[in-house]
């Protein structure tokens, strides 16, 4: 039995906690504007089921960190069902559009005529690629529908943890330079290996500098796709005084020929980190793309500033 003040037993009650007042109570959670436009994630390489799983792992992050978007896939080289292409993506979206506006005419209520674009393409890609990139932008102009391109999701502070993560699961980083324990198999030279050319190695220097400082070892960028590249970084590291030498994959994953990144390990004569693939930082960084061309939100609510 209660009283006004309280259970008669004298057992404590859990009360609602009252909103904290003030610039420091917590934000509300954001959702997608009705009507919004859907993000399509641009997944380059050959599609199969492990680029599929990452797909959609990274979609999910999105999608739970803004309820209610419209996120879907488009393979850049995909085909039929299972796989489909960014064009038939982007073009289902843009039919869908319109058939929710005839609808509801057709029902008498009153709405506006679509207008802007129908989608905001993602391409899954930590850093440039001016052959992908040239291939994402052609299969929306071959799509008819409207859309944009975002910029690929690096350089970022949260791609230097990503890979920092990688690396410590591989036993080649300490976890924290705050422990005061030694990993025997611990890095001192790391080569980032990134797909893309010239532009994309100058881009990965910018994330190579932040995992340097995490680090605290030195770390050079090299092309994947340039013959010689790593073996001529891993030659400079050595030069320089670093003994032992690890491989940090500056790639999400499908955009890398399979074999590539154990034959440049292997070049190199070190061991070698898994690629990026679906650490949380990638669904964030995705749909903070999507989210700043299209004016939603800044991109620092997106997730807390990396030490």
């Amino acid at each position: 039995m209660s009283s006004p003040t309280g259970p008669a037993s004298g057992l404590p009650v859990r009360m609602p906690r009252p909103r904290q007042p003030g610039r420091h109570r917590r934000p509300e959670p954001a959702v997608a504007p009705e009507g919004a436009p859907a993000l399509v994630l641009a997944v380059p390489g050959t599609p199969s089921a492990e680029a599929r799983a990452l797909a959609e792992e990274v979609t999910s992050i999105a999608r739970s960190e803004l309820p209610g978007l419209d996120a879907r896939i488009g393979y850049v080289d995909g085909e039929g069902a299972e796989y489909p292409n960014l064009q038939t993506v982007l073009a289902q979206a843009a039919e869908q559009r319109t058939a929710r506006y005839q609808q509801a005419l057709a029902a008498g209520v009153e709405a506006t005529e679509p207008q802007g674009p129908v989608a905001v393409v993602v391409p899954l890609l930590a850093g440039p690629d001016n052959a992908l990139m040239r291939r994402i932008r052609q299969a929306v102009v071959d799509s008819s529908a409207p859309a944009e391109v975002t910029d690929v999701l690096g350089p970022h502070p949260l791609l230097a943890e990503a890979l920092h993560v990688r690396l410590s699961e591989a036993g080649l980083s300490r976890a924290d330079r705050a422990r005061l324990f030694t990993v025997a198999t611990a890095a001192d030279g790391i080569i980032l290996a990134t797909s893309g050319g010239e532009e994309a190695v100058q881009a990965a220097g910018i994330t190579g500098m932040l995992l340097a400082a995490r680090l605290a070892v030195p770390v050079l960028a090299a092309a994947l796709d340039e013959p010689g590249s790593v073996a001529a970084i891993a030659e400079q590291l050595r030069g320089s005084g670093s003994a032992q030498l690890a491989l940090a994959p500056y790639v999400i994953g499908p955009e890398a020929a399979d074999g590539l990144l154990d034959a440049a390990a292997k070049e190199a004569g070190c061991a070698v980190a898994e690629p990026l693939g679906a650490y949380p930082a990638i669904g964030k960084l995705t749909l903070s793309n999507y989210m700043n061309a299209l004016g939603i939100a800044p991109q620092q609510q997106m997730g807390a500033p990396v030490r």
